[in-house]
């Protein structure tokens, strides 16, 4: 892959960063949080709000891979036992199914359960991470940073679901960890239109306090060069 850096035009301004030493993290796109009878729907949310960033991360993945970007998925879900489970979490809440129950797809965000695992439309290809992580935040009590270090990673483009509840946990556990994180703002999702829209200003806020703030189209323009380059081959 080059190490010639690449622009996307974002907010507050154009993020730069160099392919090589860039992660697409893609947070807990899982069937328990986006479809119907799983735990995001215990809640009470309504899933179909989510649903709109399926097309465009599709898109993603496609010049993401094609540009040779390291690729990370995450899950959120705990050990059968429940051993990693904090009962303030569990009992959280007027959940009509709580974590570890027996739902329509299997117990509620319990690893290996069928609506813990990603949903079909964003499914992870070989050679990339799944990282399991049992709180909000990719960093605790997981693999991420690891992977991370490994890969030599220094910017992560930062897509997924929930955008005020993961996604922002990620972020600003990335950005106290000197991370530089790209938020694609058609790529994130929440229950509540409001908060997407706050989140995102969040993020950008204050020149960057976070990160920065971009539509997807804008990264698959800049990605455009490698993926063109990677067809030809």
């Amino acid at each position: 892959m080059t190490s010639a850096p690449l622009t996307v035009p974002a907010r507050p301004y154009d993020f730069t960063f160099d392919p090589a030493t860039t992660a697409l993290v893609v947070i807990d796109m899982q069937r328990d949080f986006m479809e119907p009878g799983g735990f995001g729907e215990s809640l009470g949310n309504d899933v179909s709000q989510l649903r709109s960033t399926i097309e465009p991360l599709k898109a993603v993945f496609a010049a993401a891979r094609a540009a040779g970007l390291t690729v990370i998925h995450t899950r959120e879900g705990h050990l059968p036992d429940l051993s990693d489970l904090p009962p303030a979490k569990l009992n959280r809440g007027n959940a009509t199914l709580k974590i570890g129950d027996v739902g329509p797809k299997g117990r509620i965000l319990i690893r290996g359960e069928y609506g813990q695992d990603i949903i079909d439309e964003l499914a992870p290809i070989e050679g990339e991470f799944v990282v399991d992580k049992p709180g909000k935040g990719a960093f605790y009590a997981t693999s991420f940073g690891d992977i991370l270090t490994e890969k030599g990673i220094r910017s992560l483009i930062v897509t997924g679901v929930t955008t005020e509840v993961c996604v922002h946990t990620t972020v600003r556990e990335a950005n106290d960890r000197g991370y530089e994180c790209l938020v694609l703002s058609d790529c994130v999702g929440s229950y509540f239109p409001e908060f997407q829209r706050v989140a995102l200003e969040m993020i950008a806020a204050q020149g960057g306090i976070f990160g920065w703030v971009a539509p997807s189209a804008a990264l698959i323009e800049a990605l455009a060069p490698l993926s063109a380059a990677s067809a030809a081959q």
